[in-house]
C-alpha cells in the first residue's frame, strides 16, 4: 500500500479537509467537533478564501488554514500545528478577531455579525492543566458562569492526549466520531489505527470511507507530493529552530542564575578563586561581576 501523507502536516490536512469537492468530509468533521444535536447537524459547508485581511507575514501563513462558512452564517477556521511556538492563545484570538471583523461591510448592522469559531488541532500537549484532549472556551462571567455571548468559541484538540487515551482503551472510534476523525490524523504512523478506521469505514461510515479513499488518492498525486515534501521540510526546519532557541534561552537563564549566586558570594566576602571553583565561572568573569 502507498505510504500516505501525514495529515498532521497542515498542507496535507488542507488537501483532504479544505479542498473543493471534499465539503462532505469537512462537514462530517465539524459535526463531530462541534457536537451539534441531530436536528442542527451541518448538511452543507462553504469553503471560503483563506486570504482574509492579509496584512503581514503572519497572516500569509493562514493560507494553510481551513476557513469555512456554515449554513447559519457561522464562520469556522481550523488550524493544525505540529510545533509549539508557545503563542497559541494569542495567535488564536488574533485570527478570531480578524475573522469576526472581516464580516463587517459598509452599512451593516452589528446584529448581523455571525458566530465565529476557531479550532486548533495541536500535535503537542498545550493545556497542561486540562485533562481532556478536547477543550472548548467561550465568554463567561467569572463568578456565576453566565455566558455573555456565543459569538466566540475556541477549541483546542491535543493529539498526544488523545493517543494516550486510545492506547489505554479509554476512547473508542466506533462510538465517538470526533475520536474517529482525530485518530485519522495519526493513522499514517500507526497500522492498528489505520486497520480499525478502515473497518469502520467499510462497515458503517461512508464519509470516512470517502475520506480514506481521497487520502489514498492525493498521496499518489505527484504535484501534491512535491508541495507536501517542501512544506514538511519547512516544518522540520522550524522545529529545529525552535529547539535551538529554547536551548539558548535555557543556557542564558542558567548563566544568569550562576551569576546571581556568584554575586551573593562576592557580597559575603568570598575570594574570586573560590567563587570560580564553586560556580564554574572564570576568575575574569568573577572579577567583572565584582566591579560591575
Amino acid at each position: 500500500m502507498t505510504k500516505r501523507l501525514d495529515l498532521r502536516v497542515d498542507f496535507a490536512f488542507k488537501s483532504l479537509f479544505g479542498t473543493h469537492g471534499n465539503e462532505p468530509i469537512l462537514a462530517a468533521f465539524l459535526n463531530a467537533a462541534l457536537r451539534f444535536p441531530d436536528k442542527k447537524k451541518i448538511q452543507t459547508v462553504q469553503l471560503l478564501d483563506p486570504h482574509f485581511n492579509k496584512e503581514n507575514q503572519e497572516d500569509k501563513r493562514s493560507i494553510l488554514d481551513v476557513h469555512a462558512q456554515l449554513e447559519d452564517g457561522s464562520r469556522v477556521n481550523i488550524e493544525i500545528q505540529l510545533n509549539n511556538k508557545h503563542d497559541m492563545e494569542k495567535r488564536t484570538l488574533y485570527y478570531w478577531s480578524k475573522m469576526y471583523s472581516s464580516q463587517m461591510k459598509e452599512g451593516m448592522d452589528y446584529g448581523e455579525l455571525c458566530k465565529t469559531i476557531t479550532i486548533n488541532i495541536v500535535n503537542f500537549r498545550y493545556l497542561s492543566h486540562m485533562h481532556g484532549y478536547h477543550s472548548t472556551f467561550q465568554l463567561y462571567e467569572r463568578e456565576q458562569k453566565v455566558l455573555l455571548t456565543d459569538m466566540l468559541e475556541i477549541h483546542f484538540m491535543e493529539l498526544p492526549k488523545l493517543l494516550i487515551k486510545w492506547r489505554n482503551r479509554e476512547v473508542d472510534p466506533r462510538e465517538d466520531q470526533l475520536v474517529r476523525w482525530l485518530l485519522l490524523l495519526e493513522a499514517s504512523e500507526d497500522e492498528e489505527i489505520t486497520q480499525v478506521l478502515e473497518e469502520i469505514a467499510m462497515q458503517e461510515d461512508q464519509v470516512l470511507k470517502k475520506a480514506m479513499d481521497e487520502w489514498e488518492r492525493v498521496s499518489q498525486d505527484p504535484e501534491v507530493l512535491l508541495a507536501y515534501e517542501a512544506r514538511r521540510k519547512a516544518l522540520l526546519d522550524e522545529k529545529s529552530a525552535l529547539k535551538r532557541a529554547e536551548k539558548l534561552g535555557e543556557e542564558r537563564g542558567e548563566k544568569k542564575g550562576i551569576q546571581k549566586v556568584a554575586l551573593g558570594m562576592i557580597q559575603e566576602g568570598i575570594d574570586s578563586k573560590m567563587i570560580s571553583k564553586l560556580t564554574g565561572l572564570t576568575i575574569e568573569d568573577v572579577e567583572k561581576l565584582r566591579y560591575q
